[in-house]
């Protein structure tokens, strides 16, 4: 058993760093500007990705059914931008507010340069996820003892409350009141460029399929641990686990917080890919979608939420999008085509998986799970 454990784990280790290297050739070899969406589409995948984890470690795992992934996503997104705004820029962004009342940025405090950067960046996604941990763990006091469609709404609420007080005009010097915060470092910052300011080489989709993979590679880590299999027993039968001596609310704050904590990290990765961090960003709709890619890719799939976050956000953010624009074919115009058709579209496709895939792509497997399975029907 052991050995099919290391030998899956080293499988697992390599296809990952095939595919950053992957990521990285097409980058520098694909013209950026004639594939902005294919980027577009890798770089949101990547963190939809780690955030739909993150909910079906919940979700799928504790059988918790939340929906407040929005607002964690909006305390980790607001965290990260506020502690790395450059200083010599935060009067640009708080405009309106006469300045900021954070005079520090942590890439600067760190000296700046390449060094700087990845630091500052890195300790500002891991506050953000703490920042995010902290919150869960207050209303996790109150809103655990809740259960089933009662949690999920408690949550959503939360979410919608985190929403309006972020852009509460008194947090202004803080926050920038509804207004975006701009100028902090993104995914494109750690594409390299010689001292012409050329890039030579372009690293902005590859930081954030490696921020995604590490985070979720803990997770996958998490849930093959013994916290991970208290986790499945209290999704499997909470009476069950209470008489086996797990502590169940212990157990449920925890996984609570741990969601929390990388939804709060894929909220610093998302205003990262977006070049802005704004409250109204972080709806219900986005809640929707994120619950939407775990559903689609298996409750209790960790590979299938992967796979289910880029397979959504291509076929809805590139596939489908000629879709919107008014077609002509010899001088006749194509029905139907227009604006907001490729949305209709996206929900008759989303209809149809539902309806023929009730357990999602990978139901409750793992890609491992299937490729032992294909070689013992192969052997026999």
């Amino acid at each position: 058993m052991k050995k099919t454990v290391n030998k899956s784990t080293w499988i697992g280790l390599a296809c990952a760093a095939a595919l950053l290297v992957l990521v990285i050739v097409l980058e520098n070899v694909l013209d950026p500007n004639k594939n902005i969406m294919v980027f577009a589409a890798l770089k949101k995948g990547a963190v939809y990705a780690l955030v739909a984890v993150s909910m079906n470690l919940l979700n799928g795992f504790t059988g918790l059914f939340s929906l407040g992934q929005a607002g964690f996503m909006l305390l980790g997104a607001y965290t990260y931008a506020i502690l790395t705004i450059p200083v010599s820029q935060r009067d640009a962004v708080y405009y309106i507010y006469n300045g900021s009342a954070i005079n520090f940025s942590l890439p600067e405090l760190f000296g700046g340069g390449a060094v700087g950067l990845v630091l500052g960046v890195v300790i500002a996604l891991i506050l953000g996820g703490c920042v995010a941990a902290v919150v869960a763990w207050l209303i996790g006091l109150p809103v655990l003892r809740l259960k089933s469609d009662y949690l999920a709404i408690a949550t959503l609420g939360f979410g919608e409350i985190i929403r309006a007080v972020f852009q509460w005009d008194k947090l202004g010097p803080v926050t920038n009141g509804a207004n975006a915060l701009k100028n902090f470092p993104t995914f494109s910052s750690f594409n390299i460029q010689n001292g012409a300011g050329e890039t030579v080489l372009r690293l902005s989709t590859f930081t954030a399929f490696l921020l995604a993979g590490i985070c979720i590679a803990i997770i996958v880590l998490l849930i093959n641990s013994t916290y991970g299999r208290a986790f499945k027993a209290i999704r499997d039968d909470e009476v069950a686990a209470e008489a086996m001596g797990i502590n169940l609310s212990k157990h449920k704050r925890l996984a609570f917080v741990i969601s929390s904590f990388f939804a709060g990290v894929g909220g610093g990765m998302f205003a990262m890919f977006a070049n802005q961090a704004q409250a109204k960003t972080f709806t219900t709709a986005m809640t929707y979608e994120i619950l939407l890619i775990v559903v689609i890719g298996g409750i209790g799939s960790v590979s299938g939420s992967c796979i289910a976050a880029f397979l959504y956000v291509a076929a809805s953010e590139w596939w489908l999008r000629f879709l919107d624009a008014e077609t002509f074919i010899g001088g006749v115009k194509v029905p139907l085509l227009r604006n907001g058709f490729r949305m209709v579209v996206f929900s008759v496709v989303i209809m149809i998986v539902v309806l023929f895939f009730r357990r999602g792509i990978m139901g409750d497997k793992e890609l491992p799970d299937l490729l032992r399975r294909h070689r013992k029907e192969g052997a026999k």
